[in-house]
């Protein structure tokens, strides 16, 4: 938490010319971002950075007439002229004073990574789809483990072997049916790239996840990515302004994402796509995330999809002791792997999971996200790494990886074990996204329209969560 002090934005800011006007100096910041982000797209090996001072407060001068105070660094008075700034400064505003554990502006190691750090954990993180790359906890023994899937070096993602590692697919996650979708009566129709072209997989084939993000604003535990997406980029309408940051706090990984759209409605749906193995490949009985303890309370019906995974229309129950009954108790993820039911859970001919799970926590009423308990819960008895994540988001995806059988995705240098072939397996790993219902725009009847369609004048896209870690006994 910040100390109550002026938030030096204004005009004053060294470096920025003076703006007549708000719409001038909006012109003028909008220009910027496209000139940062062109950049960026031109040269995916060499992102370009904003980082200095006089950028990051022309981001925020424009909408300010004068300056305001703050008494918490998410708390401020203050009379913004444009969402897009004011979604703007709430990404950066808390890096423009030196922050309280006086931390500087850091820059990427020898591989292209930027890391940040709290107690009991620490990652390292990529501007290529603003990607994690690598997270380290201790388990119960003390050693600290890399627990996520990516590369060691940051070009290795720009590689056709990429598959999504810990990036934040957008503009809209998970599928979309026929690649196609109508807002206020016009019809759209996106890039497909999935299935023979039947359906898009996280925003087409070029979505977020494969394109440099900018940095803005990197400290010791906290760092922000920007992206501007295009008006009918992948077929997407409007353009998209989008700021991820994660923050680190003890033995927390904290995920702040807002997007705005900015000229016309469109769908938006983000996340995290982070592969998780609790053990990070070091368990010498199983390199799998099959004997992963999992966990989700809330989560007693999921959405109905068809052989590729493209939802029906249904909703249904989790039965008590089925195989997606992971709600009534705990259970480990490959507790019914030789279920018949399990197979076919995961899409035609497959056996696992990829199931999109609700998250009913208002049953009873109202809830705060950040008291209601954890939507999930994810441990390993061999590292004794625990993991609780909490989240604003309703729909829970979860996949088991039964897709990685083909041992052409290496390991990490701080993965795996010696004398075992440093790849993963097949089920050695788990994806967890916190997100809204999939393919809700192409089912109206589920009412998901102020969480999945935005446009200019309304409301910004929000996602928060916080990935928690503890050990076991």
């Amino acid at each position: 938490m910040l100390p109550s002090q002026p938030c030096p934005l204004a005009p004053s800011c060294p470096g920025n010319r003076a703006v007549a006007t708000a719409r001038d100096g909006q012109e003028a910041c909008h220009e910027s971002l496209q000139v940062v982000h062109a950049r960026n797209n031109s040269s995916r090996a060499a992102p370009y950075i904003m980082s200095d001072r006089p950028l990051l407060c022309a981001l925020i001068h424009i909408a300010l007439p004068q300056t305001f105070h703050c008494t918490l660094a998410d708390k401020c008075t203050m009379w913004f002229s444009s969402p897009l700034l004011l979604l703007a400064a709430t990404a950066v505003a808390q890096y423009t004073s030196p922050p309280a554990n006086g931390s500087t502006s850091l820059g990427p190691d020898a591989h292209g990574k930027y890391e940040i750090s709290a107690e009991g954990i620490r990652g390292l993180f990529i501007p290529y789809g603003a990607s994690v790359s690598n997270l380290f906890v201790k388990g119960k023994d003390g050693k600290e483990r890399d627990i996520v899937l990516g590369f060691d070096n940051a070009t290795a993602y720009e590689g056709e072997v990429h598959p999504h590692f810990g990036g934040v697919p957008g503009r809209y996650a998970n599928r979309i049916k026929n690649s196609s979708f109508v807002i206020d009566g016009t019809q759209y129709h996106v890039l497909p790239n999935e299935n023979n072209n039947n359906d898009t997989l996280h925003g087409g084939p070029d979505g977020w996840d494969y394109r440099n993000f900018t940095v803005v604003a990197h400290t010791k535990d906290s760092i922000t990515f920007s992206i501007v997406d295009p008006d009918g980029k992948e077929g997407f309408p409007g353009e998209v302004v989008s700021y991820v940051t994660y923050t680190m706090t003890p033995n927390t990984w904290n995920i702040k994402i807002s997007a705005l759209a900015t000229t016309k409605k469109t769908p938006i749906m983000l996340t995290s796509h982070t592969y998780w193995n609790l053990d990070g490949f070091a368990n010498p009985e199983d390199a799998t995330t099959l004997n992963h303890t999992f966990y989700l309370p809330y989560s007693g019906q999921r959405v109905g999809v068809d052989g590729i995974l493209i939802p029906d229309g249904t909703i249904l129950p989790n039965e008590r002791y089925s195989v997606n009954d992971f709600w009534s108790a705990p259970k480990q993820i490959g507790a019914n792997m030789t279920a018949p039911e399990l197979y076919g859970n995961c899409g035609t001919n497959c056996t696992g999971y990829d199931n999109c799970y609700i998250v009913n926590r208002d049953q009873n009423g109202p809830y705060d996200w950040r008291t209601s308990g954890p939507v999930a819960s994810l441990s390993s008895e061999w590292s004794g790494i625990k993991l609780d994540i909490w989240t604003d988001q309703q729909a829970f995806q979860m996949y088991s990886c039964p897709g990685q059988d083909v041992g052409t995705i290496p390991l990490k240098s701080t993965q795996g074990l010696e004398g075992r072939n440093p790849v993963v397996p097949k089920y050695g790993c788990v994806v967890m996204e916190v997100q809204d219902w999939i393919d809700a725009i192409n089912q109206p009847e589920w009412q998901r329209e102020k969480r999945q369609i935005f446009g200019p004048g309304g409301p910004s896209f929000s996602l928060e969560a916080e990935y928690v870690f503890s050990t076991t006994s």
